[in-house]
């Protein structure tokens, strides 16, 4: 008994100190005092989660406590929202219903409250997945109240600095869908800190042994980067105190994450990445007004002492970022040989890229207020949810991408005719703005005018392009169309549209289907269908009778011998490893012979599938991805309950993880060098006599590596080629790759999947 009373006093404390830092924090912060409501909404929440645990142990109060104090501290919210993110989990996980909350703490925080909890009941039917549900739901609420998204994210962030304490395939599910939805999420809303925090979380969870690398090498670096940082800013510093300028210099840090993006997309390595070390410069001006001036003003006196590129300045100061972001940002070149970016932000610029849409309300005039629809500044943001929202997407992860695409991270100035500006993402088309202004616009669209000159309706915009839409009645929307627009708004508009056109067309082909499973005396099912759909490799029944009524499917025999099971011999795609290379000291017959892995009714899926010699023919190896031993894997399993195994960077595993998060699974090689897998490396460099032949001699020296293809050109005295090569895992591409680096000549290596 002692000892429950120990571990009750200890707990007690450890809440009533997480609740008197939240407090201490607001009590801080420029927002109206309201300590009564907070400390209400947090005896209220402590003793509805009365004696529940999280998974680490601790009082499930902390997370709540938790959550407010991010809100608070770091996204710098006030009373509503640090009320509603502690008790963001009691009507999901209590007896209290919404009306509860509404009649003791008002409809306000009622609202945010019902916002943030989970629903049951489907909006997209059985099919989809909660994930995708429950955040059509957070947009409904969010387009009401901004809150709720910010809490949200909040409440992501805390859940994601405790994911340890989670099984394998949860980590992967939470950190697929962080990267996927908040992440980009937090960038739109303009928090940058918690943006980076996200991504790096993630990043550590799915790829640990890389996130561990380059933190090491961060860390095995950051003498030289401060000598850099040092060298390069005495001169400024000077300047800018000759000047009369209150100001602070920062160093900036490029995030392990940011830096194994850029590795993966431009085949590089750590050492080859210039961009790692940034410089702040943080100036508070005399007068709010004269600070764009001021940012000039140093732009200025910083560019007399080192040389800028022409090519990269970037001026967010006129026009900020649809995120608000506010900055002007110039690269020079230091006196070490080396392209330094410069951010020249004012205080209030820094707090708002920080903080983001938070931070506003600090320098509005008179007495801090609480969010209003009127003031919000993402009206024109969320009027494009809202579109989306109103439009039922018929599959959870075309809506979940139509959403992702409008969180597009840069964009462009546009002019209309009349010269009014419009902010579209980099890379939108002609067709793009012409939806951007309205459906009839876009739906009859048969091309533009850029600048006074025709163009075609897939024209790529750049900023500053004045653009004329030209329209026509007897033109209507194509199928094509979806492949040159870059919008959420367009390609949500032109899929609607082609919906409402192939509602026939599929109509059409369930009578075809019908009229040949009578012809043949088959049942129609549904199992018949998806059977079918699947042989014809169309994996939803939509697209299979779409497919069937434009007659670009034909039933026949072979459909016939499917059905009937006359070609459960043949050795189908669906039966093969796809690249198991021949050159193998096992028989490849005997993977090929093995069943597909169906997973049982009770099969546990918090522990890891290992993939052996012995087992490797019984899961999906997709196309996407190309995963080989070595590499960061995970399971999915998909609607025949088989087993497909991608890697964890894949795009395709990406969008599984948000969108079908319950059937990720662990996935872990277990192999013992037996099997031959394909890989491509790419080689560029010098030409000279007899670099082929060093190259030969260094793969085939290699033990048991043979060269499949060898594919190599020259030009101008450079040469660029591809070797494909049987290896055992990723292991043995890696040693290949640094010997092939010794070699004279060889300028640049990369790793093709």
């Amino acid at each position: 008994m002692d000892d429950d009373m120990m571990i009750q006093d200890a707990d007690e404390k450890l809440v009533n100190d997480a609740f008197q830092r939240l407090l201490d924090t607001y009590s801080a912060s420029r927002h109206r005092q309201k300590v009564d409501i907070i400390t209400k909404a947090f005896n209220f929440a402590k003793q509805a989660h009365k004696g529940v645990r999280r998974l680490s142990g601790e009082p499930y109060i902390m997370h709540p406590i938790a959550v407010a104090q991010i809100a608070c501290e770091e996204v710098g919210l006030g009373s509503t929202s640090i009320c509603a993110a502690l008790l963001h989990d009691v009507v999901e996980d209590t007896d209290y219903t919404v009306d509860d909350l509404s009649n003791i703490f008002g409809p306000k925080i009622a609202q945010i409250v019902d916002g943030l909890t989970k629903i049951s009941g489907g909006i997209f039917g059985e099919q989809a997945s909660a994930q995708a549900e429950n955040f059509k739901k957070l947009l409904l609420t969010m387009s009401e109240d901004i809150r709720v998204i910010l809490i949200k994210i909040c409440d992501r962030l805390h859940n994601m600095r405790t994911l340890e304490s989670q099984p394998a395939n949860k980590q992967y599910k939470i950190a697929g869908e962080t990267l996927y939805i908040y992440a980009p999420l937090a960038n739109r809303l303009g928090l940058n800190k918690v943006k980076s925090e996200l991504e790096n979380l993630s990043f550590q969870y799915e790829h640990p042994e890389e996130y561990a690398s380059i933190k090491e090498k961060l860390k095995n670096t950051e003498v030289k980067r401060h000598e850099l940082f040092d060298q390069f800013t005495e001169p400024i510093e000077a300047a800018l105190n000759e000047m009369g300028i209150k100001y602070q210099i920062k160093e900036r840090v490029k995030t392990p994450y940011s830096i194994w993006t850029k590795m993966q997309n431009k085949h590089v390595t750590f050492e080859e990445i210039y961009d790692i070390l940034a410089v702040r410069i943080i100036f508070t001006p005399d007068k709010r007004e004269e600070e764009i001036n001021e940012c000039f003003n140093i732009y200025v006196a910083i560019s007399k002492i080192y040389k800028s590129h022409p090519d990269r300045l970037r001026d967010w100061l006129s026009h900020p970022k649809a995120n608000g972001y506010q900055a002007l940002h110039v690269t020079l070149m230091s006196k070490q040989g080396r392209w330094i970016e410069v951010q020249i932000r004012s205080d209030r610029m820094n707090e708002v890229a920080e903080q983001g849409f938070a931070a506003h309300w600090k320098y509005k005039d008179g007495e801090q207020a609480e969010f209003s629809e009127d003031e919000n500044e993402l009206n024109d943001w969320l009027r494009t949810i809202k579109e989306i929202l109103d439009d039922p997407q018929p599959d959870a992860m075309d809506f979940l991408d139509a959403i992702k695409l409008n969180l597009f991270a840069s964009e462009i100035f546009v002019f209309t005719p009349k010269g009014e500006i419009k902010t579209m993402p980099a890379g939108c088309t002609a067709l793009d703005f012409a939806f951007s202004i309205h459906t009839f616009l876009g739906s009859h669209c048969i091309g533009a005018k850029v600048n006074h000159k025709l163009v075609p309706l897939s024209h790529k915009l750049d900023s500053g392009d004045q653009v004329e839409i030209l329209t026509s009645k007897s033109q209507h929307v194509q199928p094509a169309w979806i492949n040159f627009v870059s919008t959420a708004k367009a390609k949500g508009k032109i899929q609607a549209i082609l919906r409402r056109n192939s509602r026939e067309t599929q109509k059409k082909g369930e009578e075809l289907l019908k009229a040949f499973l009578e012809k043949n005396q088959i049942e129609s099912t549904l199992n018949v269908v998806d059977q079918l759909a699947s042989f014809h490799e169309v994996y939803t029944r939509e697209k299979f009778y779409q497919a069937l009524g434009e007659k670009t499917i034909l039933l026949g025999e072979k459909d016939l011998d499917e059905l009937l099971g006359k070609n459960s011999g043949k050795k189908g795609w669906r039966k093969l490893v796809p690249f198991l290379g021949r050159n193998k000291q096992k028989n490849p017959a005997d993977q090929e012979k093995q069943e597909l892995f169906t997973v049982p009714e009770k099969f546990n899926r918090k522990k890891p599938i290992f993939i052996s010699e012995e087992t490797i023919g019984q899961y999906k190896f997709k196309h996407c991805c190309h995963p080989i031993p070595g590499d960061d894997i995970l399971g999915y399993i998909d609607n025949k309950q088989q087993i497909e195994i991608h890697k964890r960077a894949c795009p395709v595993a990406d969008k599984l993880k948000s969108g079908f998060g319950n059937r990720i699974l662990d996935a872990k090689w277990d192999m013992h060098k037996q099997l031959f897998f394909d890989a491509t490396v790419r080689i560029q460099g010098i030409d000279r006599m007899g670099i082929l032949v060093d190259v030969s001699r260094v793969i085939t020296s290699q033990m048991n590596v043979n060269i499949h293809k060898l594919t190599i050109g020259s030009d101008d005295g450079l040469f660029d080629g591809s070797i494909e090569l049987r290896v055992h895992d990723r292991d043995d591409v890696k040693v290949i790759m640094d010997e092939l680096k010794k070699i004279e000549g060889i300028q640049e290596i990369t790793q093709i999947m």
